[in-house]
């Protein structure tokens, strides 16, 4: 846990406001919402819900809360509004753990669960829950009688699944540990009824970063059996240049259907990709590298790199651009090399040490001659600009691979159960 972090008792958030980056009013937590786990772990604390005023109740998830403070609770102002549906592998702490009749491991004593405490990770946006206070005896919440004390999540039994558990509650528990490519190795391997089980109770970030390691007869049949509603937010969760490819091997109304679902920024982002050839620059690029206005600093850009859900081919290097600073760009001016970066001190311009030898591609580029590209400068992504040099997108080496590889590379013994050991 995080050194001095406070400890937070989810008695205490129950009804609290929750407010965006602005101060306005997002609405109000009713309860939060646990993942139990496997091997004696402590409960991951995912998210909120949240009752909006209009009543509707939504799920908030904790990488989306900035603040948990006493007598509120700051986002940062992206919420999704679909309503909040309570997976199998999910546990309400309000609705499911207080009041929960428990024993203490070392006593076997039977004890009533009265509040839980949370508590943040280190250097994370992660949660657990840390503590449960409890009361001894057969008393209820509302009876006060029998000792009270609080003691360590590892003290109570009744909060982790068995190891050996055959329900997709636990097996997605087990998942939890694997890196996305070897769950998708692993649900390749299942039969469709039990794929599509542990599609369902996966949360939309995970699965999305599933689907993308999977072949695309398994993304279709996996998003073809999500109600539309989540499948959007699973597409909207994917690199965009994933859910292009994904979105072109459905049918035209399918297609045209989930897009419409998908937030108006995110489906433009996906509909330019699909107009490009798939094997082209346009077709392989991702348009969310990072963009840099000349006039940031050293230390700016290393703040970006360091954002955890960038794959390391895209944290490798930044893009320098006249605004507007989202693809499509303005101007294209070069690139800064994370190594460059981290040479120079934190106030400098990378406006002034902008390396603009090496020219863009343009979007109509064909696999080949990104790959030479990639291969004869010694890069792992390279910029794709557009015939007035503007930024449209960056390919990163990961994405030639996949298309560069045999169609069953998946199947060979790398990803096999060996593998999935070694990926662990």
């Amino acid at each position: 846990m995080v050194a001095g972090a406070p400890r937070i008792f989810v008695s205490h958030l129950s009804g609290v406001p929750v407010f965006d980056p602005n101060g306005d009013p997002v609405g109000r937590v009713r309860d939060l919402v646990a993942m139990l786990r496997v091997g004696g772990r402590p409960p991951r604390l995912l998210g909120m819900v949240v009752e909006l005023t209009s009543r509707r109740r939504i799920f908030l998830p904790m990488t989306r809360v900035t603040g948990v403070e006493s007598g509120q609770v700051i986002t940062t102002g992206v919420v999704n509004m679909r309503r909040f549906e309570q997976r199998p592998t999910e546990r309400l702490v309000l609705g499911e753990f207080l009041d929960r009749r428990v024993r203490l491991v070392e006593t076997g004593e039977e004890v009533t669960i009265l509040d839980v405490s949370i508590q943040q990770l280190p250097a994370r946006r992660d949660w657990e829950i840390d503590k449960y206070f409890v009361r001894k005896g057969r008393g209820g919440a509302l009876r006060r009688k029998g000792e009270t004390l609080t003691v360590e999540w590892s003290a109570v039994s009744g909060f982790s699944l068995d190891e050996h558990g055959q329900g997709a509650e636990s097996l997605v528990a087990t998942f939890e540990r694997l890196r996305p490519t070897d769950v998708a190795n692993a649900l390749h391997h299942l039969s469709p009824k039990r794929r599509a089980e542990v599609a369902a109770a996966l949360d939309d970030d995970r699965l999305a970063d599933v689907l993308e390691e999977l072949p695309e007869d398994d993304q279709v049949e996996i998003i073809g059996k999500l109600k539309e509603e989540r499948a959007a937010d699973v597409l909207e969760a994917m690199d965009p240049d994933d859910a292009a490819d994904l979105l072109s091997e459905l049918p035209e109304e399918d297609k045209e259907r989930l897009l419409a679902l998908m937030r108006p920024d995110d489906a433009a982002d996906v509909r330019r990709l699909m107009a490009y050839e798939e094997r082209t620059a346009g077709g392989l690029m991702t348009t969310e590298p990072i963009v840099l206005r000349p006039d940031a600093t050293v230390a700016d850009a290393l703040a970006r790199v360091r954002q955890a859900d960038l794959s390391p081919a895209l944290a490798a290097q930044v893009y320098v651009c006249r605004p507007p600073d989202e693809t499509p760009t303005g101007k294209y001016l070069g690139t800064v090399h994370f190594q460059r970066l981290l040479r120079d001190p934190p106030f400098t311009l990378v406006g002034s040490i902008v390396d603009s030898d090496l020219v863009p591609l343009p979007p109509d580029t064909p696999l080949s001659s990104v790959t030479s590209y990639l291969a004869a400068y010694n890069m792992v992504s390279v910029p794709v600009v557009d015939a007035s040099g503007s930024l449209l997108g960056a390919v990163t080496v990961d994405d030639v691979l996949d298309h560069l590889l045999p169609d069953d590379w998946r199947e060979t013994e790398l990803h096999g159960e060996e593998g999935i050991t070694r990926g662990r």
